[in-house]
């Protein structure tokens, strides 16, 4: 069961530019786990499987919304697994972060990844695949029942409570909002 998704994904870690060494370690690793994987977009494949997230910055307030994981119990970006429904990682991405955030008219803050972070949970390796996403003006959030807390943090704050992985893609996020336009 390959499909639309698994496409996107090599397409989307093939084209990729890496901005270091780790990550450009495991975007190969990625593309070469799909490789042996065809399954490896799913939950099910317990070899370790994709999943796709989105950090929620609010730029002019210099604050990132996190989820306290229900499961977990680590402060963390909106994220999780692929669905069927998915055409394609941003989307995956985008979703969870509206679904998690009870954001609606939350935009990415460009359409490639920002980071790419490999982890051990409870049901297998997740290769995540890590976006921004920019929460609109007067956004709203509303927990929903994969978190035991929602909350902003000022990006001083992250450090305290999160850990190197996003702490890291709070750093390439905000690196990217330096060097946007206007």
């Amino acid at each position: 069961m390959s499909g639309p998704l698994y496409a996107d994904a090599v397409g989307v870690l093939q084209r990729w530019s890496a901005p270091d060494e780790g990550q450009e370690r495991l975007r190969k690793e990625y593309l070469a786990h799909l490789a042996a994987q065809p399954e490896g977009m799913w939950k099910a494949c317990k070899a370790g499987h994709i999943t796709a997230g989105a950090l929620v910055v609010d730029p002019p307030r210099e604050r990132v919304l996190l989820t306290l994981h229900a499961k977990l119990h680590m402060w963390l970006q909106m994220g999780g697994h692929c669905e069927p429904q998915d055409a394609t990682l941003a989307g995956t991405a985008l979703r969870e972060g509206v679904e998690e955030s009870g954001i609606a008219g939350l935009r990415l803050l460009r359409p490639e990844p920002v980071n790419l972070d490999r982890h051990l949970t409870p049901c297998a390796w997740h290769l995540d695949v890590q976006y921004a996403a920019v929460a609109p003006e007067g956004a709203v959030e509303e927990i929903s029942d994969e978190s035991l807390d929602l909350r902003w943090f000022g990006y001083d704050e992250v450090a305290a409570v999160a850990d190197a992985s996003v702490r890291t893609l709070l750093a390439r996020t905000r690196a990217l909002l330096a060097d946007a336009p206007g």
